[in-house]
């Protein structure tokens, strides 16, 4: 497998997105579902847009939003690796000028014995574009 640093520079971030979703492994959270938080950074070059201030030079936050709710509203994973993977990967395909994307999904009620924020998971992605270079 393949280790990258983490990347640097100019990236879009959108934080403390809560969506309900019917995700998980058990038959009470596919069928009552519960409330996810998502985190999304993704890094691209915006250079032009800061010069244009232009939203044709850029991403717009909402478009990123739309697939992130798509996703977590969306059919019902079994696993948050899952959900994220899903956010990472369409956001990726739909916006190849995005070097890379770093998901994070929570879900803060989960049955576990202590008290929590919540548990998750969190996943970096590369544009296979930019792998090969």
């Amino acid at each position: 497998m393949e280790s990258k640093e983490m990347p640097v520079g100019d990236k879009l971030i959108l934080r403390g997105l809560l969506f309900h979703g019917f995700h998980g492994v058990k038959p009470e959270e596919k069928k009552l579902g519960q409330k996810f938080f998502v985190d999304v950074d993704a890094w691209l070059d915006l250079s032009a847009a800061g010069k244009s201030d232009d939203l044709s030079d850029t991403i717009s936050y909402t478009d990123i939003y739309r697939i992130v709710r798509e996703v977590v509203e969306g059919p019902s994973q079994n696993l948050l690796e899952s959900v994220a993977h899903l956010i990472a990967n369409t956001t990726l395909i739909k916006y190849p000028q995005i070097t890379a994307i770093r998901v994070k999904v929570g879900k803060p009620h989960v049955a576990v014995h202590g008290t929590i924020d919540h548990l998750g998971v969190e996943i970096l992605r590369y544009n296979k574009v930019d792998r090969q270079a």
